[in-house]
């Protein structure tokens, strides 16, 4: 009994040996630390004798991987694929878990037969070679991608992925479009440019031609290295803070007109109603913001947790972001994660000591414009009960639940 107590006493006081430590002499010691998010944690050796000082790993390799610990994985469906938000630690998506929607699935394009032919209101009609892309002056910028269609609710049991995962961000590098314009010279006529992709759906969209000398981009590398094929290789349209549809990838063509062409992706596509009439060309994507820690299906202990997530404006730079732990009452200011960028997630963080009980968490984000998130109930309002699916930016909560279990709370529309 004596000795029993000597050890545990021995214990207590965290004086492990260097044996111990490296040797695992004792299976298991328990050493008293203080934390600031807990009166006193116990630390917990390891049983196992897998000592990776004792083995020597793999060399070099041609190509890197992810640990076998983290498997982050898209959610795919027929035609669409969905970015693990919840698993993501900053703003960068990497390429290989970048969302996909398709309309016709991925080409397999040889960039060395690859043009992208300009005509239309132009003085120069020309065709563009991926070398001749690569020699004009390169910009590099940061910026996400989002799907119109972005938005699904409808039981408890839904992650950040399932909600909203079809939107993602990357560095693009490529060649501004206006340099290209320059290039070919711009009729004063045109106000509108067709951008039309090598897939077999003939992907097409109409942008207004102020995007162009804007901030749209032809882009041929993500993250630095190559775009993906599935991203649209070996060239696709940027278009910061536009929905997702019209950043056409597997980019073949770019006419000039003095009106916009009326593709199928205009008029039976990407258009939704708003009370009585029938909204078309609504090419920015409203604020938003969600909290991807805690969510479904993560559970919390009590005692300070941060609150993290992304926030984001199609119509430039996020100005703040409100965090609330008593369903909208009262809601605190976010920290946000430098440098806040337009058109781009931009992290946030919030610190909240939860004492146990059940309570609802939400964010809200407002954009340099002065537009705020609204609720679900506030855009039925504006729009009327038939909202359709496009560009739905309703705040998104989640509850916790006493024993720390978190679920989405999914609204009804209707």
């Amino acid at each position: 009994m004596e000795n029993s107590n000597n050890k545990d006493q021995k214990v207590a006081t965290g004086k492990i040996s260097r044996r111990t430590l490296l040797g695992g002499v004792i299976a298991a010691a328990v050493l008293p630390v203080q934390s600031l998010f807990a009166d006193e944690i116990s630390l917990a050796l390891p049983e196992s004798t897998d000592d990776p000082t004792k083995i020597i790993g793999p060399g070099p390799s041609p190509l890197g991987k992810r640990s076998t610990f983290e498997q982050p994985v898209r959610k795919p469906s027929d035609i669409s694929s969905r970015t693990p938000l919840q698993d993501m630690h900053s703003t960068l998506t990497p390429a290989d878990l970048h969302f996909e929607r398709h309309h016709a699935g991925i080409p397999t394009i040889d960039p060395a037969k690859h043009e992208l032919l300009i005509h239309g209101l132009v003085e120069r009609p020309m065709k563009f070679t991926i070398a001749d892309i690569k020699r004009f002056p390169s910009v590099t910028r940061t910026c996400f991608i989002e799907c119109a269609g972005n938005f699904r609710t409808g039981k408890a049991e839904m992650t950040p992925q399932d909600i909203l995962g079809l939107t993602s961000q990357s560095e693009w590098t490529g060649v501004m479009l206006s340099t290209i314009f320059r290039e070919v010279g711009i009729n004063e006529k045109a106000k509108w440019f067709l951008a039309e992709g090598s897939d077999a759906a003939v992907m097409t969209r109409t942008i207004p031609i102020a995007k162009a000398w804007d901030d749209a981009m032809v882009v041929y590398a993500q993250n630095g290295e190559a775009i993906r094929p599935e991203q649209g290789y070996p060239i696709r349209l940027l278009l910061p803070g536009f929905e997702g549809n019209m950043n056409i990838k597997w980019l073949r063509r770019i006419e000039l007109s003095d009106e916009p062409y009326m593709t199928r992706e205009e008029t039976s596509k990407y258009t939704y109603p708003v009370k009585d009439k029938i909204r078309m060309f609504s090419f920015e994507l409203d604020a938003r913001s969600i909290i991807t820690y805690p969510s479904y299906p993560q559970k919390v202990d009590k005692g300070w947790i941060e609150i993290r997530g992304i926030a984001w404006s199609g119509r430039g730079k996020v100005e703040k972001v409100e965090v609330s732990t008593d369903a909208g009452k009262t809601w605190q200011l976010a920290n946000l994660q430098e440098p806040v960028l337009s058109k781009a997630h931009t992290y946030f963080r919030h610190l909240w000591n939860w004492k146990g009980e059940t309570a609802e968490i939400l964010s809200r984000v407002t954009d340099e414009t002065g537009y705020l998130q609204p609720t679900l109930a506030q855009l039925v309002e504006a729009r009327g009960v038939n909202l359709g699916g496009y560009h739905m930016n309703p705040i998104t909560a989640w509850q916790i639940k006493n024993d720390g279990t978190v679920l989405f709370k999914p609204e009804t529309i209707k």
